[in-house]
């Protein structure tokens, strides 16, 4: 075609016509094409004066592989096209986005994901995403803040690069089961302050409830079983005796160590759920006694069995 590259045909015509002995003007009106395309293309690719069109053709190709830009990094990543990648970030960051996570922190997260071991830079991340470094900046902050990225030094360069490590999940899952106990925690107070009997104790006592079980689940028992045995054992010491007792009482009774009931307690404290469905309650420092759960009982069931 006039005005785009010289194809086989075109060549094998130039070949012949420079053979009839016709001039590269005459060849270029024939071809529709300017005369110095026709001079170029025979000093670019003809043969020590000798002008092949099977040579000029291969000349030509190798020469156009050898120029040939190399594609921009971000048209490929990790193995991908770029269209497929973008598309994979933007549906997983708006699942991302769905759990509360910011929209733009979410999108630097994925591309944390599908990065290489080595990571990426700042500047990666603002080219694979177009946006803008103060966003990449603030998103990396924000993942930073929650364990969920790493910075490592960037060899033979003053810029950092953020990692994903094999712990980022633990590290999540943990922060989440910690969020979880603390709302159940919460929640448990909010019965005691307003009183289980009231609409909104029933409703902490539903969500102290929900909030346990999900930290439960999610963590399972961190405690070690000789430990907890022992505080199933001081549980039912206060039980039988009926009455609240001192630390040191206990100790006494149970023929421990001061520190091993001290140990039980904490872990009841730690972790609620050993002492479920009973609950410890401090009468005074140091003095205690088990009650009832005050959500494991509706108001209603309460007051039949008062």
């Amino acid at each position: 075609m006039p005005g785009g590259r010289l194809t086989h045909e075109d060549r094998r015509r130039i070949a012949v016509w420079l053979t009839d002995g016709l001039g590269y003007a005459e060849i270029g009106r024939r071809l529709g094409r300017p005369t110095s395309t026709i001079s170029r293309e025979v000093a670019r690719n003809g043969a020590t004066g000798d002008y092949l069109a099977d040579h000029a053709q291969q000349a030509a190709g190798h020469r156009a592989r050898r120029r040939k830009p190399a594609r921009p990094a971000e048209s490929v990543i990790d193995g991908q096209p770029t269209d497929a990648v973008r598309g994979f970030v933007e549906r997983f960051a708006t699942l991302l986005a769905a759990t509360g996570l910011p929209r733009m922190t979410a999108r630097v997260f994925v591309c944390l994901l599908i990065a290489d071991a080595g990571g990426v830079t700042a500047a990666d991340l603002v080219r694979r995403l177009q946006v803008s470094p103060a966003s990449v900046s603030k998103s990396i902050g924000y993942l930073a803040a929650m364990e969920l990225v790493v910075r490592q030094a960037n060899p033979g360069d003053r810029r950092e690069r953020y990692v994903i490590d094999d712990d980022v999940w633990l590290r999540a899952w943990q922060a989440d089961t910690g969020a979880h106990g603390e709302i159940a925690t919460a929640a448990r107070h909010g019965v005691e302050i307003f009183g289980a009997d009231t609409t909104a104790g029933a409703r902490f006592g539903r969500m102290g409830q929900f909030f346990t079980r999900l930290s439960e689940q999610m963590r399972g028992s961190t405690l070690a079983e000789p430990v907890v045995y022992d505080a199933l054992t001081v549980l039912a010491a206060l039980v039988h005796a009926g009455r609240p007792l001192t630390l040191d009482a206990l100790a006494i009774a149970l023929d421990w160590p001061r520190n091993r009931v001290t140990a039980a307690f904490h872990a009841i404290h730690q972790q609620p759920a050993i002492a479920d469905p009973l609950a410890l309650r401090v009468v005074e420092p140091e003095t205690y006694a088990v009650t009832a759960r005050p959500d494991r009982l509706s108001p209603a069931q309460r007051a039949a069995l008062d």
